[in-house]
This record gives structure tokens, sequence and C-alpha cells, in this order.
């Protein structure tokens, strides 16, 4: 295998082969390498033992140089342990999951809340524990520490799973202390819809508590979209000329583009959202980040509200049946909140961006017209 010092410069010159893969060895690392295939795609590596057999860090420029040289560091001192990556603790187990596995085959959305998972159910028990004395006991027991809420209890054990699943993969423990196990509970189908007065008190409360959470509980209810999909929102993805928003398909859990109009309320509260730069709801301090501290900014908003036991996706299944009851057709809003809708040629995917439109803009303003009645009535 030849050898290369190991620069940004150095490695964007490296060429694919004709035929096969070929393999180049940081010269200032031995063991840590670059993987080239015939298409040109670069995947870092770490070849080790008479045998060569070989590590998957990632893809290049997914993992940069540096990152990849950290992880081949930390495999390689695992492996000089014990020949197997035995000896690896939690945290450090964790920080290599999120940079090779979450950053590179999760959307944003999904890498978040799996993080979010792991650190708050299983780093603050598992953080200086090694992998391999890790038992099944251990995992049961912090899942079980969540039961009262079924739903994350469900959820953290998904994230304990993928983490333990990866670290096998990885040879880092020869068996996961999840194997076995089924999930503790079964997500039961939510039918929570707000009613005429829930639906007031929710939007009042909003418009009192302003930016940026309550701005987005208002964008919830008025457009019906998702809460990752409101909280991520960016200047470039609105038309205020047009009132139209285009999500992108990296955004949308369906994984398509999805173009919606928007009505005179909601223009107002994105108007205001717009005021604070090009991410519209970016984490505090920040202004790359979006917006996080969903449970807190809630069980605040829900003191103040006064409603118990609703989440903000009801406002999802509020939006359907309120355009049920205002005579929307169905298929008009289904296509407001992106569902899928019979199976589409790449033509008609292209033209079906913008087909229904101004049926759309109609259901809109109808939709709109319902809440301002809705809200009169309650303030009498």
């Amino acid at each position: 295998m030849p050898k290369v010092h190991f620069t940004d410069i150095a490695i964007k010159a490296l060429r694919a082969p004709e035929k096969g893969q070929i393999t180049y060895l940081d010269a200032s690392l031995p063991a840590f390498g670059l993987r080239v295939s015939q298409g040109g795609t670069k995947t870092w590596t770490v070849v080790h033992g008479e045998n060569r057999k070989r590590i998957t860090i990632g893809r290049y420029p997914v993992i940069a140089l540096q990152q990849a040289r950290v992880e081949a560091k930390r495999l390689l001192a695992g492996i000089t342990l014990n020949g197997h990556g035995v000896g690896m603790r939690f945290e450090e187990a964790l920080s290599s999951f999120l940079a090779t596995h979450c950053a590179v085959k999760n959307k944003p959305g999904t890498a978040k809340e799996t993080e979010r998972l792991l650190r708050k159910h299983f780093l603050p028990s598992l953080k200086n524990r090694r992998l391999e004395d890790i038992s099944t006991q251990d995992f049961t027991s912090i899942v079980d520490r969540a039961l009262d809420t079924p739903s994350e209890a469900q959820h953290a054990f998904t994230a304990g799973r993928t983490i333990f699943r990866w670290a096998v993969r990885r040879r880092y423990i020869k068996h996961s202390p999840a194997d076995g196990l089924v999930t503790p509970s079964k997500s039961v189908a939510r039918d929570r819809v707000l009613s005429d007065d829930e639906i007031s008190r929710v939007y009042l409360t909003a418009q009192r508590r302003g930016y940026p959470f309550g701005t987005i509980v208002e964008l919830l209810l008025l457009t019906g979209q998702r809460r990752s999909e409101i909280g991520s929102m960016r200047q470039a993805y609105i038309d205020h000329g047009a009132k139209l928003i285009t999500l992108p398909a990296s955004l949308t859990k369906n994984g398509r583009e999805h173009t919606f109009p928007f009505g005179d309320l909601a223009a107002r509260a994105l108007r205001e959202a717009s005021a604070n730069g090009e991410l519209l709801f970016a984490a505090r301090g920040t202004t790359d980040r979006t917006f996080c501290g969903w449970s807190k900014a809630k069980l605040a908003f829900d003191r103040e509200c006064g409603i118990d036991h609703w989440t903000l996706h009801d406002l999802r299944r509020t939006f359907s049946t309120v355009h049920a009851r205002i005579g929307t057709p169905p298929h008009i809003t289904e296509r407001m909140l992106n569902h899928q809708v019979g199976t589409l040629t790449a033509v008609a995917k292209i033209y079906n961006r913008y087909s229904y439109l101004e049926e759309m803009r109609e259901a809109m303003f109808n939709y709109e017209q319902e809440l301002t009645r809705i809200f009169s009535l309650q303030r009498t």
C-alpha cells in the first residue's frame, strides 16, 4: 500500500484507479488509511494485524481529515490494548458514534434527537464504564427509569440499541447488552385533537409568549407542518411576496421537497421571526444551530395555557381536522401536510411541486378565516 503525507490538498489530488480500489496509508500514522474506489469515492479506514483487517471510519469529506485521524488513533489505541478495541469507555464511544454514524447516516433532526436520548438516559450512568462491562441489566434499568413516559422509553431503547449494535460492528464488543430484548412498549397511535377552546388558548398563549417558542407554536398551528421543519426554517425557504414556503428534501420526513402557501396570520409570525437572521429560530447564543430546549419551553408554555396532555404534533392533527370540518378536499389537505399521495413519475413530481397551488391557497384562506372565527367566539 503506498504511503502519503495526508493533507487536504494531497487527498484531493489522489486519483481513482481504473478498476477496483487502492488504499493509501498515512506516512505519519501507520495503519491509518484512505481507500479510493474506481468511482472516486474516498473512505477512511484503519488497516491492522497480520491479516490486514480493515475497520471503516467513514467517507471523506463528510468526515474531515482531522476527525478521521483522531478516530483512527482511538481505534488503534483500543487494538493495542487487546486487539478488538475493548477498553473503550461509553463516553468515548458516544463521541465516535455521533461523528461516524449519526453525522453520516442520519438526517440532522434524527441525529440531534438520538444524541439527546443517549446523553439524557445513558451517559449519566455509563459515562466512565467500559463497553464490555455494561450488562443487559444495566441497559434495562436505564430504560425502565423512563417507563413513566412510554414513548420516551421506547425511543431511548431504540437509541441505546443502535449505539451498541454499532459498537459490535466496530468490534469494540462481541455482544450487545440489548441483544434479545424487545421494545418496552408499543407506540400508541394518538388521536388527540384540540377543541375550539383549546385552539384559542394555545394561540393566545403563543402570542403572549412571543419569540421564539410562542412564534414556533403559532406557525405549527397555522401551517400544519412538523416541529422539526418549523424549528429549522430559514429565510431562503420563504417567498414573502408569493406567500410560499419551500422546504428542501433534506428537511422533510419523506425526503421530498415541499412547497405550500401560507396566509396572513402566518405571514405576520414569519415577518417577526425573519427579523432574527437567516436561521429563523436559532439556539440561544448562536446563529447557526437550530432551536433546542423543546421540553423546557413546552413545560413553561403548558403552565401558562393550562391545557393538559397535549403535544405539539397534536396541532398538526388539529390542522387536518379543522380542514375536514370546513370542507377542504382530503387530497388538498394531504398535499399541505406533505403526505404521500399516490406514486408519481419523475416528471409528475416536478409538476406536482406547484400543482393544486391555487386550491391550497383557497384552503389556507378558509382555514385562517375559521381560526379567526374561533378566536372571536372565545373572546366573547
